[in-house]
């Protein structure tokens, strides 16, 4: 089969192809769905304006919908020789339906088709982290008020400072998850319109058709007007949505760090079921956290993600250029290691030990040195003096 800009079918250089190609036609699989979605309104639009016969139109959406079945049943395989999903899609409606099979690609770039398929496929993404992160905050301060009066040492400068509770320490996380999540809001606004219809992204189209009718029926907010913007966005809108990612991952990345050293023997606050653990291959008596190392980890590993869309993106020219298909990879593997991250995090909350009498006795009297302070300023001594006069009495 011909790719989608051959007009003939000589054989290119295998090594050029396999190099132009890569993984696109792996990575892709994930986007078949939302391809035929995008298609199906496509046609749909073109059969209302008449572009399409009706015959053509029900043929063309009931192929597409036979193409989601086979999908979803793991039938439907991308081929290296298809170069991509999109490819893939026109072959078989090809295939299966002649002369209307190659009429779907009316009124349409590779450029917007790419665009919208991952623009939905992006929204999916969004609305995963927004549910699992609802769900690790509600797990986190129902955690929160079962040990709101548990008291534990704070710290500063990574010292111990002044008692504080577990309760106070755990909810730290929920409300900065809260504004993660607002974030992930903002984002949502930014990218919740549709790019399908600015063909090739110079605003140059023969055919009458009718954008908003498409962003009706894929139930996008709005239509994404400058088709020249409709391909700068590529990219961008990937690595806005790994921004507002990693600001949930560094979160998870924190709070792993803050139980790798309060699950040592050193501190001793915390503790995880045995099936969470790992074994040394030499020392018969270590209990490893490797799973809290690991999240610690893959929240610099996330932010790499995030930095490949940001710098392949940055500086093209405007337009549509191949240097985008490059931010595939990293874009799924950032979205793919954040909800995997955020249902471990959420395993291990529930499943937290903690350990009341070790917190307690970690309180040392010289933690209530400021509270000490503090009373002699309501007897009436200025601060500074009364901060002198305690300093003085723990130092004799």
């Amino acid at each position: 089969m011909a790719k989608l800009w051959q007009t003939t079918l000589n054989k290119s250089s295998k090594q050029i192809e396999h190099y132009t190609v890569g993984k696109d036609y792996l990575l892709d699989q994930r986007l078949v769905y939302y391809d035929c979605l995008a298609s199906m309104a496509h046609v749909k639009m073109l059969g209302k304006t008449k572009i399409l016969k009706k015959t053509e139109t029900q043929k063309l959406v009931m192929a597409l919908a036979e193409i989601i079945k086979l999908n979803r049943k793991n039938q439907f395989r991308i081929k290296p020789s298809d170069e991509d999903c999109h490819t893939a899609i026109e072959n078989f409606l090809t295939k299966k339906l002649g002369q209307a099979g190659k009429k779907v690609h009316t009124a349409r770039s590779r450029n917007d088709q790419v665009l919208v398929a991952l623009r939905l496929y992006s929204l999916d993404v969004l609305h995963d982290f927004e549910e699992e992160t609802v769900k690790l905050i509600r797990v986190i301060n129902s955690q929160a008020k079962k040990w709101q009066k548990v008291k534990m040492p704070g710290y500063t400068h990574t010292q111990r400072a002044m008692p504080t509770t577990v309760g106070i320490w755990f909810s730290s996380y929920a409300d900065s998850l809260v504004d993660d999540l607002k974030i992930l809001g903002a984002v949502r606004l930014v990218i919740d319109q549709n790019p399908l219809g600015s063909v090739a992204g110079l605003g140059q189209s023969t055919f009458r058709i009718n954008r908003n009718l498409t962003t009706k029926m894929l139930d996008f907010s709005r239509t994404q007007k400058n088709p020249i913007y409709c391909a700068n966005s590529r990219g961008k809108f990937e690595n806005l949505i790994l921004l507002a990612g990693a600001q949930i991952m560094l979160d998870l990345g924190k709070l792993a760090n803050d139980l790798v050293w309060f699950t040592t023997k050193e501190f001793d606050f915390f503790d995880l079921p045995k099936d969470f653990k790992t074994g040394s291959s030499v020392m018969p008596q270590k209990n490893n956290f490797d799973v809290l190392e690991l999240i610690r980890g893959n929240s610099s590993l996330f932010l790499g993600y995030q930095f490949q869309v940001q710098e392949i993106s940055k500086n093209l020219f405007s337009g549509y250029n191949r240097d985008y298909q490059l931010t595939k990879a990293p874009y799924f593997s950032g979205v793919d290691l954040l909800k995997e991250t955020l249902k471990i995090v959420l395993m291990i909350v529930k499943e937290l030990e903690i350990k009341s009498k070790n917190l307690s006795g970690a309180l040392t009297p010289e933690l209530e040195a400021t509270k000490k302070a503090y009373q002699l300023v309501l007897e009436g001594m200025p601060f500074r003096d009364a901060y002198r006069k305690v300093k003085q009495d723990y130092l004799m």
